[in-house]
């Protein structure tokens, strides 16, 4: 719009120019100068806005700090008091009123979409407040009390003594963190907030872990004892000052972070006897209302539960469908059940669980990631230009880490994008999802989304840094059904594969729904996965168990998906031969990731500019 507005006053003032006084001429040319300079400074104003904001939530996180490299506050933990709370609320107010002095009218157009998302942020960070205990801050999926040493060992760099000493006072900082986070455990347990029964052996046991070994007894050395020693020993100083780091990390242990353990194990101990086994948000105070908000907040559309149910129920049925005619294509005698058993058994699908093997899964894997490369131009018109490698999830990390997942490159270039396969167990990686799962974490899945949004330039850190479960995971779902579409998946088995995992996502949204809204328990959950999918019990039991902890979250996949193939179907319709798949892709992506809402605008824009 800036630029648009300034060719239109240079035209006017070249059209003037014949007819008016040279005085005139120049007082005309100020007059546009005057008019740019002030369109330009309430973009300034709003960029401004964006970036202290950001900074501000930043460096009011040591944590945060941590994560983006930044070291000021690298011996801190977070204040996550309830007046810390309150500030940042008066915080977002604030930053609202300050957004509503700019004039929405006199931004670009990209400066509009950010304008928008970051107003949308802080009405719903105003609006969410209420809800703010409606969680379980320690469970099986995540938590403070096992935050604190993933934390230490896996963002807290050592490179020099000084930030040896800053991992020492986070040590020793331990015991506030628990008393902040055992009182808000209590102010939750007060109204009624209790995480079920099943939750507690698990969260209990993870902070037992944390606490055996050297120094608090004999053993081998403790995870955060090894990890500090790793760290220290890697430096360039003497043996001596590498003794005192030591030893000064060997007392903050046993002072600081046994205690505060121990501390918290005994109270988790006492609220596990106040706990029941009811399993869904219902049970909280105005549950009904909180988990349709989650639902909003996960899905950003006005979804309800009973709508996102049914749609789950009706793809269950036609992802079963359309397996039986693989069933019937590859000529297996029986039922889709019996064939969800021979698929989930038959050892023609799994690799030997061997080095040969797995690095017969890393050649397959990447020969068809090499493969989908060669071919996104018929897909896509801007590429990112960080590479992606395929690699196996390292050993220290590979038993208790996902089946597959995305790390994105480094920013300057450095890094590329790596796809993760965890390879631990081949048993537990199948043949047949191995082309879904290489097209959802790596190309055209998370590598083209969050490379390209990483890569975008002339857009607020916010956004950059920001991201929607929705769009982002509906995307990699949405990824694994695009290369079938161009005649990919010729095994009919691998097809099953993408199959089983666009079921397992469907099932999501009846289970997740189910326990939340209509009061299923969480064996009728576990059922439900059991006798609809082809994955082990233990799957379905974990992930219940995280539906359970995290109301909505797994809604995301799904609904992402449907709204991401309605809009192309929809610009499919109004466009005909104008459309263009690529072009769709491109307005999809160019704009970072996004509410739902507010794809479907660009989208709406695009197909309106096209039929102009």
């Amino acid at each position: 719009m800036r630029k648009l507005t300034f060719i239109a006053a240079a035209i006017s003032a070249v059209l003037l120019a014949g007819c008016q006084a040279t005085s005139n001429e120049t007082a005309k040319q100020n007059t546009t100068v005057q008019v740019k300079q002030v369109e330009q400074s309430e973009v300034d104003k709003a960029n401004a806005l964006f970036e202290e904001s950001f900074m501000r939530s930043v460096m009011r996180s040591p944590i945060y700090q941590t994560y983006m490299g930044i070291k000021q506050d690298y011996d801190k933990w977070d204040d996550d008091s309830e007046a810390r709370r309150l500030e940042d609320l008066a915080l977002a107010k604030k930053d609202l009123a300050t957004l509503a002095t700019i004039d929405r009218n006199k931004l670009d157009a990209n400066t509009q979409v950010s304008y928008d998302l970051f107003k949308q942020s802080l009405e719903e960070q105003i609006e969410d407040f209420q809800w703010r205990f409606h969680n379980y801050p320690v469970n099986q999926m995540y938590g403070t009390h096992s935050m604190v040493a993933s934390f230490l060992i896996n963002q807290h760099q050592i490179q020099d003594v000084k930030e040896a000493n800053a991992y020492i006072s986070r040590l020793n900082g331990v015991p506030k963190v628990f008393e902040q986070l055992t009182a808000d455990l209590e102010t939750r347990a007060q109204k009624g907030i209790i995480a079920p029964k099943f939750v507690f052996p698990h969260v209990i046991e993870s902070s037992q872990n944390i606490i055996k070994g050297a120094p608090f007894e004999a053993g081998d050395d403790s995870t955060l004892l090894a990890d500090f020693k790793r760290k220290v020993n890697a430096l360039e100083i003497s043996d001596a000052e590498k003794a005192e780091l030591i030893n000064k990390a060997n007392d903050a242990l046993t002072t600081a972070v046994k205690p505060a353990y121990s501390k918290l194990i005994g109270y988790l101990k006492q609220l596990e006897k106040r706990a029941d086994e009811r399993d869904g948000a219902w049970k909280f105070p105005d549950g009904e209302r909180y988990f349709n908000v989650a639902l909003e907040r996960t899905t950003t559309t006005k979804m309800t539960a009973k709508e996102i149910h049914e749609v789950g129920l009706a793809e269950v049925k036609r992802i079963h469908d359309e397996m039986r005619q693989i069933k019937d294509k590859v000529g297996f005698k029986g039922d889709l059940a019996a064939f969800m058993q021979f698929m989930k058994t038959d050892k023609q699908f799994y690799l030997p669980n061997t080095e040969a093997g797995k690095a017969q899964y890393l050649a397959d894997a990447t020969a068809m990631i090499d493969n989908m490369k060669s071919r996104l131009d018929e897909l896509f018109i801007v590429k990112p230009k960080a590479d992606l490698l395929v690699k196996q999830v390292e050993a220290f990390r590979e038993k208790s880490a996902g089946k597959a997942f995305y790390e994105q490159p480094a920013p300057d270039g450095s890094r590329p994008g790596i796809y993760y396969a965890n390879l631990y167990a081949m048993d537990a990686m199948p043949t047949y999802q191995m082309e879904a799962l290489a097209y959802h974490e790596g190309i055209p899945g998370h590598h083209m989304q969050i490379a390209i949004a990483q890569e975008l330039e002339g857009i607020p850190k916010f956004r950059k840094f920001g991201g929607y479960t929705a769009y982002i995971e509906g995307w990699g779902l949405y990824s694994e059904l695009v290369p079938k579409e161009m005649g990919l998946y010729q095994d009919p088995y691998s097809d099953f594969g993408r199959l089983s995992m666009e079921l397992w996502r469907a099932c999501r949204l009846v289970v997740d729904t189910g326990i939340h809204a209509m009061r299923w328990t969480r064996q009728q959950g576990i059922d439900y996965y059991v006798n609809n999918t082809p994955n082990a019990t233990s799957d379905a039991v974990k992930m219940v168990e995280r539906h359970i902890v995290m109301p909505s979250q797994a809604t995301a996949y799904k609904i992402g998906m449907l709204k991401i193939l309605d809009l192309r179907e929809k610009a499919k319709k109004d466009l005909g031969d104008k459309f263009d798949i690529r072009e769709f892709h491109d307005v999809v992506l160019k704009n970072g990731a996004l509410p739902l809402n507010v794809l479907e605008r660009f989208v709406d824009e695009w197909v309106a500019s096209k039929k102009a």
